[in-house]
């Protein structure tokens, strides 16, 4: 019998690590360069963020054309480059400080910096698509935006945290497969349709109160070959990445800093948010109604997929719940679709 990997133990004590010692280093806890280990990456982080989101607002602001598009892509790299110099810096600072439990950057700026990392990658992406006359919003470029998203995610991951020492692969449940991760993958599988009837009562009252009509990330698209290509990029190639950076990363460092039930709660809270940042309606009620709707129904799989990664210590748990769960979803929509 295949030895589990080691992860975050499921009857680790839910009290989170004792606090450090108090800091008092000048740059430990205060808006200033003197007595940090690495001063110009801290100004880099500020000063290419500040100026990149003016540059981004401006370019939003400002009529299409060239010269705006541009700006936006000018704007969003800065911004990547200022967000993942600040978790560099963060990273090195957590670790002078000798904090407790996990002294690497936190998730919430890694995800932070996977945004606009993520946004540049696939206009850089859209640019060949669209000369070639490949729809992004199809079931091709859909495949090929997760892709690159969820190849954003690990880069990240492997930039900032297991080049840095502050977590490796294996402590984040993240091995190569074999067949112990294959079971692992079944066992997850199983509890995808529990999941899935808690979240229906829960969709059908919020759906009852705000009167929205949620879309899916994956349309149904009607063909085999658009099916096929929606199972890839919404069975496969998304659950890993954000299993990656939500369970593996997220929920490991949450865990080891503040303990287990703080940790899952956390991570689901910022996997769910994560969920409706691209939310759009035709009124602003109908946006606030299907980001609250979106949020809620994801909670019960977020804590579910929480659980299961601490409990187990194998993202590949939680990836079989994650992918049996999409590939629920999405084989009802289709059946539904080529009903009606």
């Amino acid at each position: 019998m295949t030895t589990p990997v080691s992860g975050p133990e499921p009857d680790a004590s839910t009290e989170p690590p004792p606090s450090p010692p108090v800091d008092d280093r000048l740059g430990a806890s205060y808006f200033t360069i003197e007595g940090r280990q690495a001063p110009a990456l801290f100004v880099i982080g500020w000063l290419a963020s500040i100026v990149g989101g003016v540059i981004i607002a401006i370019a939003v602001s400002a009529d299409r054309g060239l010269a705006s598009a541009l700006a936006l892509l000018g704007g969003l790299v800065l911004v990547s480059i200022g967000l993942v110099a600040a978790a560099g810096s963060q990273g090195i600072e957590r670790r002078a400080r000798g904090v407790a439990g996990y002294a690497g950057p936190s998730p919430l700026l890694v995800f932070a910096a996977s945004i606009p990392v993520s946004v540049f990658a696939i206009v850089v992406l859209a640019l060949p698509l669209d000369a070639a006359g490949v729809a992004l919003d199809g079931p091709l470029g859909a495949v090929l935006s997760v892709t690159v998203q969820a190849a954003v995610y690990l880069g990240l991951v492997r930039l900032l945290v297991v080049d840095t020492g502050a977590l490796d692969w294996r402590a984040m449940g993240v091995v190569r497969p074999n067949l112990q991760a294959l079971a692992d993958v079944a066992g997850g599988a199983l509890w995808a349709i529990p999941v899935i009837v808690l979240t229906i009562p829960i969709s059908a009252i919020l759906l009852a109160v705000f009167p929205v009509t949620p879309e899916s990330p994956l349309p149904p698209t009607g063909t085999a070959s658009g099916f096929a290509l929606s199972l890839l990029a919404g069975v496969l190639v998304a659950p890993f990445g954000e299993e990656v950076l939500f369970r593996g990363f997220a929920t490991t460092a949450w865990v080891r800093g503040m303990g287990v039930r703080g940790g899952i709660v956390r991570a689901a809270l910022v996997f769910a948010v994560a969920h409706v940042l691209t939310i759009s309606g035709a009124t602003t009620a109908d946006a606030f109604g299907l980001a609250v709707v979106g949020f809620a129904t994801r909670l019960p799989i977020a804590l579910a997929l929480g659980w299961l990664f601490v409990r187990r210590g194998t993202i590949w748990s939680s990836f079989g719940l994650h992918a049996a769960f999409n590939l629920v979803l999405l084989v009802l929509a289709e059946v539904a679709s080529r009903s009606i």
